[in-house]
């Protein structure tokens, strides 16, 4: 494992990292969120009764539009041509809980685990912002990248979740 900071320079500066030297590769990453809520708000999306329309709709489009975004987002990721963002959004009843799953891939020099990584996060926020008016308690963890393929370090699982 390379334990050196590629962001920092010599002098310990941060720094954009030079990818031109690396190789076009198939890259994926997949990334997840849990967003934690009342029972009653989970039942509210379910059933699409929320006042403000769709809510898991707009996360999920929010997640999409967050991963295209990234770059402007986080000051040292590249821009990227991405070319599939998926960002899947699942109830759990029994943790009274939304479950979401961030998918980018592209074929470039740079992974997209950031990508996915605000995808995922992005969306969680925007269910919070949607449902905050009935449920400010809502509790957003386990931000978490779960599985990275390509490049030169090449596939990466994560092999338990953080809890």
């Amino acid at each position: 494992m390379n334990n050196k900071l590629t962001h920092l320079d010599a002098k310990g500066q941060a720094k954009m990292v030079d990818v031109s030297n690396k190789s076009h590769t198939k890259r994926e990453a997949r990334a997840m969120a849990v967003i934690n809520m009342l029972p009653e708000t989970l039942t509210m999306i379910g059933e699409g009764t929320h006042k403000k329309g769709d809510v898991m709709a707009t996360a999920r489009i929010a997640g999409i539009m967050a991963a295209k975004k990234t770059a402007e987002l986080i000051p040292m990721c590249h821009p990227l041509m991405l070319t599939s963002v998926k960002v899947e959004l699942t109830a759990n009843h029994q943790n009274n809980s939304i479950e979401i799953i961030a998918i980018c891939k592209l074929v470039g020099q740079t992974g997209v685990e950031m990508e996915a990584l605000t995808a995922a996060a992005t969306a969680a926020l925007t269910l919070y912002d949607m449902c905050k008016a009935v449920d400010k308690g809502m509790i957003i963890n386990q931000v978490q990248l779960l599985e990275k393929k390509g490049g030169k370090s090449g596939h990466w699982l994560r092999v338990e979740n953080l809890e």
